[in-house]
């Protein structure tokens, strides 16, 4: 070796390169050549063979079959529903695949068999939305990894994008459901006095909509029936937690009264106070918080808060000869809201420092003379009034004269929505409110604020006949000659409540009135439209009451029975001459036994 000239150092990079077997040829051994010497397998030497054709494209910087394996935006041996769309362009690609998908046309526009719970229905795959997106589905494709010898001799399935309309697949889904589902009991944590009463939460029996959304994507593309099972989704809270919240602070807190210190003295806020104002409310996950809601503690506190502060004063309207005329607003003084409501539920759980000190502050009204002039309350635009008997003395109709006298006066701005529970609260003795026959359990029992429906009933006919949106509102189980069939709603805290919304650009003013044996709802407003009137379709299925004999005694009340019924109501709103909108309300009523307070014929 000595004096040979060395070869100059190769400085390109060395690629390492592993051998590979040509798809789908089985390769056998090469006999051994005389003299015993070993030779290499017949597909040894393809490797090798291929191994080195490799490795000069890719040295040869993309020619031949390096410049084969990267032509196209999609890498060869890549398919999406048994389609070939590898090494082709993004453009060829996207029509190799909708010619596949017209070809399957049939098929995938077949309607796709539904199992939910023990419902079956097949649901129409337009219906819903169902789709492959080509745009996507070959962007995905074109993504795909492959390296240079997997280009050549690889390949590659594509899953293609299915694109589904959420909202519809979800109401189409409910509906084969159907009555298997059942809605979610939110916790909550309500007063009698001053006494706190859990409720427990339940679950929802429903969709899992993430669940539902990937079993049908699937079944849709693979040609199979699909099973969308119920499951259980529980509020936030637990039944351990709401029992914690009652131990912990709702039973602590109205163990003793707590003293409010200013710098202008103090006062002392007593249990029952305390009880009408400590709210616990659930969001929508059912996530329970408990809160002071400082306005109903002013309420509670009534005259004891006029010693050390000033209250300011909104502007209001009153009817007065048939106007409404403005009252003047006026600037307050008034304990620091903001603060109080915090401090005062960090000391409710405590038995001991239960003081709790508050800044006195310059207070605003939230309305004045010139906004309320801007909302142009100037007419009344609906009115509805009922009837009972039994005159004002009656804690029937002293509840119905509770309520009106709660909401006289509402002003609901544009765009906010009202409440009935909301705005009187707890409708307990506390309130004013009496014992009066109440439907529970589908029969009449006594209850406080029985009697309240009926303003209830009113307060939804003069929102109705206003043209107001309707938010809220269950009619009651029976019917009731006093009010209009379907048009009319029971109420029942907390669970029941009525709502509306002002969904006019003018201020909602609303005036209540009595006499001894009716009840008026006004709105005022300005008037938008023509008219509001009701249209009645028959009444169907009728079906009778049947006899029930109670125990006699004084929880027993007697009832003559009605007939049940299914019935649609439509509201018809015209406006410019012309029906601006047409509503449909339907109700079925159960037939209302005829309860005897007695024993049954023929029963020792």
């Amino acid at each position: 070796m000595y004096g040979e000239k060395m070869p100059a150092a190769d400085d390109r990079p060395t690629i390492k390169v592993s051998a590979v077997s040509w798809p789908g040829v089985e390769m056998e051994p090469v006999a051994t050549p005389p003299g015993g010497g070993a030779r290499p397998t017949r597909s040894r030497r393809a490797r090798l063979l291929l191994a080195g054709g490799i490795v000069a494209a890719v040295l040869a910087g993309g020619v031949g079959l390096g410049a084969y394996a990267y032509a196209g935006d999609v890498p060869r041996g890549t398919t999406v529903l048994g389609t070939e769309l590898g090494g082709r362009s993004r453009a060829e690609a996207a029509q190799a695949l909708r010619t596949e998908l017209e070809r399957r046309a049939d098929r995938l526009n077949a309607p796709l068999p539904v199992t939910v719970g023990e419902n079956k229905a097949e649901l129409k795959p337009s219906d819903v939305g169902l789709a492959i997106d080509v745009e996507a589905t070959v962007a995905a494709a074109a993504e795909a990894e492959a390296h240079a010898v997997s280009r050549l001799v690889g390949s590659r399935a594509v899953e293609p994008v299915v694109t589904v309309d959420q909202a519809k697949l979800g109401a189409a889904l409910r509906k084969v459901m159907g009555a298997q589902g059942r809605e979610m009991t939110m916790p909550a944590i309500i007063w009698t006095e001053t006494t706190p009463k859990p409720v427990y939460p339940k679950p929802a029996l429903t969709i899992d909509a993430d669940g539902a959304t990937a079993v049908v994507k699937a079944g849709w593309l693979a040609a199979e029936p699909v099973t969308v099972p119920l499951v259980e989704k529980w509020p936030a809270t637990t039944r351990e937690e709401v029992d914690r919240l009652v131990a912990e602070l709702a039973r602590p807190a109205v163990a003793a009264p707590v003293t409010l210190s200013t710098d202008g003295g103090s006062i002392t806020i007593p249990p029952a106070a305390i009880a009408r104002s400590l709210r616990f409310s659930a969001d929508d996950a059912g996530t329970l918080t408990p809160k002071v809601d400082v306005k109903r503690l002013r309420t509670a506190l009534g005259d004891r808060l006029t010693k050390l502060e000033v209250e300011p004063r909104d502007a209001g309207l009153t009817i007065s000869g048939g106007k409404p005329k403005v009252l003047p607003s006026k600037a307050g003084r008034q304990v620091d809201a903001a603060a109080l409501g915090p401090a005062l539920l960090a000391v409710l759980p405590k038995t001991e420092g239960r003081t709790v000190t508050a800044e006195l502050k310059p207070a605003a009204p939230e309305l004045t003379e010139a906004e309320l002039a801007k909302l142009g309350v100037k007419e009344r635009v609906s009115t509805f009034t009922t009837h009972f008997t039994g005159g004002l003395s009656s804690p029937r109709s002293q509840n119905i004269v509770r309520a009106a006298k709660d909401v006289d006066g509402a002003l609901v701005k544009p765009g906010e929505t009202f409440s009935l529970n909301g705005h009187t609260g707890e409708r307990g003795y506390d309130q004013g409110y009496k014992d009066a026959p109440t439907i529970v359990g589908g029969k009449l029992v006594p209850g406080v604020g029985g009697g309240v429906s009926q303003f209830t009933t009113t307060l939804f006919n003069a929102t109705y006949y206003a043209g107001l949106e309707d938010v809220e509102h269950k009619p009651h189980s029976f019917y009731f000659s006093r009010y209009p069939a379907v048009i009319e709603s029971t109420i029942y805290w907390p669970q029941l409540d009525f709502k509306f919304r002002n969904n006019t650009p003018h201020g909602v003013l609303i005036d209540t009135s009595y006499t001894s044996n009716s009840i008026t709802v006004s709105i005022w407003s300005t008037k938008i439209y023509d008219s509001v009137k009701t249209e009645y379709g028959p009444r169907r299925d009728i079906t009778q009451p049947k006899t029930v004999y109670l125990t006699p005694g004084p929880t027993c009340i007697a009832a003559a029975g009605a007939v049940g019924f299914a019935q649609d109501a439509y509201r018809v709103i015209k406006k410019d001459g012309k029906v601006f909108k047409r509503e449909k309300f339907s109700w079925r009523y159960d037939a209302e036994p005829r309860f005897i307070c007695a024993p049954k014929p023929g029963d020792d």
